[in-house]
């Protein structure tokens, strides 16, 4: 068993942090880093990345709409042409940052609103895949199992890379509970963990209305804005290596 154990990072401003990047660093294997749309600015980004290749860490572009005030969890209607050119600003800017630190993209994952949305609605995601594979076609994309953005991955000939995340509720149809549900956000760290060991073990998941479904992934996202996700991640990384497993970047998924 190979899975990736990944985290949102770089999700400051300026002066404000909210994670402990460089301790979730040591805990994880791929990062998707905060473009400036939702999170982060040049500096941070600049620095996560420098941290992410320091230890090995695969660099991923956690894209958004442009909604830094919302923290991109906040809808923004914009004709696919349009949201194509913002997805591509982003991995751009991401890009000649990394490029200077002698990383590289290797995949990318939609923040907050649009990544609800690009798994959901075909159009966005649609929007989503193009743009990203025009930046680079060998691109790998994080998904929710069944979702759109896998489907339209595939059309286009791109690498899905299925992730469960962790403390987050999902539906019965395998879309994540709105946050204002109850049960949207799991914060007992220890049903946390107990949830992904289930994940690995049967490809499984409970559904906040008790349902069980198929849950088949190869990678587990930890929020760094999770109370306590340094703990988490470090705890899943033993469970994993304990039940005989691998914890391997996303570039190392077969």
């Amino acid at each position: 068993m190979k899975i990736d154990i990944n985290s949102d990072l770089g999700e400051g401003f300026g002066a404000y942090t909210i994670a402990d990047d460089e301790a979730l660093m040591q805990c994880i294997s791929s990062a998707n880093v905060a473009c400036g749309y939702h999170a982060g600015d040049p500096m941070i980004m600049d620095r996560t990345i420098r941290l992410a290749k320091e230890h090995g860490v695969d660099l991923g572009a956690h894209v958004s709409f442009p909604d830094l005030m919302g923290f991109g969890r906040r809808k923004i209607d914009m004709a696919p042409p349009e949201l194509e050119a913002h997805i591509l600003y982003q991995l751009g800017g991401l890009d000649g940052l990394a490029r200077r630190a002698g990383h590289r993209i290797t995949h990318m994952n939609p923040h907050g609103a649009l990544g609800n949305l690009a798994s959901s609605d075909p159009k966005i995601a649609m929007a989503v895949a193009s743009a990203s594979l025009a930046f680079d076609p060998e691109i790998a994309f994080l998904v929710l199992p069944g979702s759109a953005l896998e489907e339209a991955a595939s059309k286009l000939g791109g690498r899905a890379i299925r992730l469960f995340l962790a403390d987050r509720g999902y539906l019965s149809n395998g879309q994540l509970a709105p946050r204002g549900q109850a049960g949207a956000v799991i914060h007992d760290l220890d049903l946390v963990a107990e949830r992904v060991i289930d994940v690995l073990t049967k490809s499984t998941v409970t559904t906040v209305s008790g349902e069980v479904i198929p849950m088949p992934v190869q990678s587990i996202l930890v929020h760094s804005d999770t109370a306590g996700a340094v703990n988490l991640a470090s705890r899943l990384r033993r469970e994993i290596t304990t039940m005989g497993g691998a914890v391997v970047p996303l570039s190392q998924q077969t």
